[in-house]
């Protein structure tokens, strides 16, 4: 039998989960989320691998004999969070449960054991695999050692022999030492040769194959500035390789016979896994802990329900108690007037299965719009909304669990309830395995379809206790229970009532848009001097850069690009390419809204039914879909005036338009507390005028257009954590002007470098940021080696405070907004919210009041150090009331 053995680097791995994984805490109050993310990944890569032999190799502490050769050596790294490094106890007592051999050695780091055991196992006829985030191992790779290297956090791994490493580097394993002596490492903080990086240390190393040789011939080197940085930095080149090579000779003790993988005892097991609440991993496992002999848990639990029918449900009209969960099975992405498959309630004893045919049950209707009976659901809306177009209230909801999945876990694209469920130890049939997928989806007999519906209100039963206890852990419980859940109504009688939409006015634009398209086309063919198909980005290049000669931006491996960019930076080189650009407009204009727009008004109501989306979004923003009502494009009239199509339900009635002004650089003034921009918003000046004047040291008379035009583009680009390079092309500049210009946007506003420096910090130390309503978001890259993700991050860590918080805001007027409206008793009725701004239909006797009230609740959603501006406008469609 071959001998195989796996090596895993306990400290990368254990960084990498407990970034990629929202912190876990058990009733004990035990952080857990790397030892999580560790054990999925190390069962993952049992099963895969199999191996005969296993060990996890740890670091000992920072001093090691490197530190004492390079006293600098990783002294840049941030020290390691506290919630992490109470793990490493955790995950070697996992570790021993599961039998699996781990070793540490004092002066030495994981690596160095890693390289000695995998030498000594190559020397025994054994194959390797080395586990690990780290790209220095892969100077270990061999024919008989290959590497896998984590990716996405911990959820990938990419498999590296000698091919894959010569194939992406052009470099023999043994030459990686090489590139680290030439271009250092930052996370190491090994220098390297300054102004050396991948490219130019990658092209050095295929000429001169290592670093001795590169400083043996630095005269033959291209480039005189080049060979003098090379000379001048030899020596630090030879300590980088140095400090770089990991060790295959360290003097470790653990031996190939301790690392042999034994079958392990399963009560410890369950026990270990028990204390950490990773009930997922027990039954993943197949253990229990009344049956730690291995015996499989059943794949979902059978429960005991009552079918209602006309006969029986009087008996049990006085079970509908207080609180219950109950499901509203809607088989349908899009729930508007969608088919109903039944309902079903659970309160830990009572489990009731009602067939749609039956939710006529007075008792039953009686007792959903009852506000005082409390219900726990999945998916409030979406529930609220079905029901509605059913004509069945649904009051009183006071837990959701799809809500608050999505808050514990805002970076997570699935909140499924089966897989909630399992992130919480249960299991529950996905819809999909129920249903079918695709042509294959139908709805199931009567047998299968009732228990599905009853299982999925006891899961929901079980789940509230723990979600509501992991909401409170984590500081979100306020924000789950006085603003989502609340605003989770709000947004599903918006999308019950819809707006009115005049298809009229939307078939004489699009007629409007035909004749522009015809004109358009001709003119283009005209300047072009034949005819073609300008929707055809062959046929155009073929236009622009072969007849027409204009200069080539991009090619493709098809031919020319002819992408909006390209087209923009061409736009003044010759007249036929705005026109192009127009034309594309106006087409998507007339195919995507003209067209699409009037595929979604509802023949029975004349409306359209947008579905707001309030857990997708990792910023907490709504978004919304069928159609999506916040993508209409206003930078060209045509785009603007689809909004003439959008019109109140009543006659006489207004649609009124309230917009925050610039929230999030008021956001950002408050939260930076920048005294420049405080000063500004609390003078109620122009912003971008402001910028100009502080950035190029002018009076207000003096600013120009163009010195305005940067500094907007500024303001908002340092709300995204912009760089040189993308200002740069915004403004379409140099990328050394556009770094001048954030110098000195920074040496003005120095409370803004501040906040973004602290924000930084911050979530490198936490693993996320939060709003001021402490909704947050976690950043798994914020300390990864790879330059792109962890500055992804970083812009992230920037923005989210800002963006996510303005979300919150607008949220907040919304819910305050409707409590308002109803305690006024006014008829008038909110339809939209579209980015920083809310649409109302208003009947004309209320035009004054609306005005006021509307400006007052947005105003005061949330106290800041500066005011909240808002611009209220109304008029006869939402056009004119802008």
């Amino acid at each position: 039998m071959e001998k195989k053995l796996m090596v895993l680097d306990g400290n990368s791995i254990a960084s990498r989960a407990f970034y990629a994984l929202p912190l876990l805490t058990t009733d004990e109050g035990l952080y857990t989320n790397a030892v999580y993310g560790f054990t999925t990944m190390l069962l993952r890569m049992l099963d895969e691998e199999k191996p005969t032999h296993l060990l996890v190799a740890f670091d000992a502490g920072k001093v090691t004999f490197r530190t004492e050769e390079y006293k600098d050596y990783k002294g840049k790294r941030l020290k390691t969070p506290g919630e992490l490094s109470a793990q490493f106890p955790l995950l070697k007592e996992l570790l021993n449960a599961f039998n699996i051999k781990h070793y540490e050695l004092n002066g030495y780091e994981a690596d160095d054991i890693i390289g000695t055991i995998s030498a000594q196992a190559e020397a025994n006829g054994f194959t390797t695999l080395i586990v690990s985030g780290d790209k220095d191992m892969l100077q270990l790779v061999s024919d008989k050692t290959r590497v896998a290297l984590t990716r996405k956090g911990i959820s990938e791994v990419e498999l590296y022999s000698p091919a894959e490493v010569e194939a992406k580097y052009g470099l023999t394993p043994a030459q990686i030492i090489d590139l680290k002596g030439l271009m250092g490492d930052a996370s190491d903080n090994i220098p390297g040769i300054p102004g050396v990086g991948e490219k130019t240390a990658l092209k050095l190393l295929h000429e001169f194959k290592t670093v001795e040789n590169v400083l043996d011939h630095v005269s033959e080197i291209k480039g005189k500035k080049l060979q003098e940085k090379i000379a001048a930095h030899a020596d630090d080149a030879r300590m980088s390789k140095e400090l770089a090579t990991i060790l295959r000779d360290a003097p470790i003790e653990v031996t190939l016979e301790e690392t042999v993988y034994q079958p392990y005892n399963q009560e410890k097991v369950v026990s270990v896994l028990e204390r950490f609440a990773f009930k997922s991993l027990l039954e993943r496992l197949g253990l229990n802990s009344a049956e730690a002999n291995g015996a499989p848990v059943q794949a979902q639990e059978e429960i005991d329900f009552v079918t209602i029918t006309e006969e029986n449900r009087e008996a049990w009209a006085d079970k509908l108690t207080s609180p219950m969960a109950v499901m509203v099975e809607v088989d349908a992405e899009n729930y508007h007037g969608a088919p109903i498959h039944g309902i079903s309630l659970a309160d830990g004893t009572v489990r009731l299965y009602v067939p749609f045919d039956q939710a006529g049950w007075p008792a039953l209707i009686k007792w959903m719009a009852d506000p005082e009976q409390k219900k726990w659901v999945y998916d409030a809306k979406r529930s609220q909304v079905a029901l509605a177009w059913k004509n069945i209230q649904l009051e009183g909801i006071c837990f959701d669990v799809l809500l608050a999945s999505y808050l514990s876990n805002p970076s997570e694209t699935n909140h499924r309830l089966c897989d909630v469920a399992e992130r919480y130890g249960m299991k529950l049939a996905s819809d999909d395995a129920v249903y079918g997928k695709g042509a294959k989806r139908s709805i199931p007999e009567a047998s299968i379809l009732g228990p599905h519906i009853a299982r999925k209100a006891e899961t929901i039963y079980r789940l509230r206790d723990k979600m509501d206890a992991a909401l409170k852990e984590e500081g979100l419980d306020e924000l789950f229970y006085d603003l989502e859940l609340p605003l989770a109504t709000v947004l599903g009688d918006m999308e019950t009532h819809g707006v009115r939409v005049d298809r009229q006015r939307l078939d004489e634009m699009g007629v409007e848009l035909t004749e522009k398209l015809e004109r358009l086309t001709k003119q283009i063919h005209e300047l072009a001097g034949t005819e073609f198909n300008i929707n055809s980005p062959k046929q155009l290049g073929e236009i622009l850069f072969d007849k027409l000669q204009l200069p080539v931006i991009k090619k493709t491996k098809t031919g020319y690009s002819t992408s909006a960019d390209v087209l923009e930076k061409l736009e003044s080189a010759h007249e036929i390419v705005p026109l192009i650009l127009e034309f594309r407009q106006l087409g998507k204009l007339q195919s995507t809204y003209i067209e699409g727009l009037k595929k979604e008004i509802r023949e029975e109501t004349g409306k359209i039914h947008t579905s707001f989306n309030q857990a997708v979004t990792a910023t907490g923003r709504l978004s919304s879909t069928e159609p999506n009502l916040q993508n209409i494009p206003i930078r060209l009239e045509e785009g603007r005036k689809i909004r003439e199509a959008f019109v109140p339900s009543e006659p006489g009635w207004f649609i009124m338009a309230a917009d925050y002004s610039q929230i999030e650089l008021r956001i950002l003034a408050h939260i930076s507390q920048d005294e420049n921009l405080i000063d500004a918003f609390r003078r109620d000046m122009d912003i971008h005028t402001r910028t100009a004047m502080d950035v190029f040291g002018v009076d207000e008379d003096e600013v120009t257009s163009l010195m305005r035009r940067q500094a907007k583009a500024v303001n908002f680009g340092i709300v995204y954590g912009i760089s040189d390079y993308g200002l740069s092309q915004n403004l379409n500049i140099t990328r050394k002007k556009a770094a001048e210009f954030i110098e000195r946007y920074f040496s003005v506003f120095q409370g803004v470098k501040r906040y973004m420096d602290n924000i930084i910090a911050e979530a490198k130390k936490n693993g996320y940021v939060t709003t001021m309503l402490k909704r947050r978001r976690y950043l798994p890259d914020i300390n990864s080696r790879n330059f792109n993700l962890r500055s992804f991050a970083e812009r992230t860590a920037m923005n989210t405070p800002i963006q996510g918080t303005a979300a919150d805001i607008i949220k907040l007027a919304m819910v305050n907004m409707a409590q308002r409206i109803e305690e006024e008793k006014l008829a008038s009725r909110m339809l939209l919210q579209v980015h920083d701004e809310l649409i109302f239909e208003v009947p004309e006797h209320e035009l004054e009041t609306m005005g006021k009230l509307v400006s007052e609740v947005m105003e005061n959603a949330l106290p800041l150090d500066v005011p909240l501006k808002v611009d209220v406008n109304y008029g006869k469609s939402w056009y004119e009331a802008k």
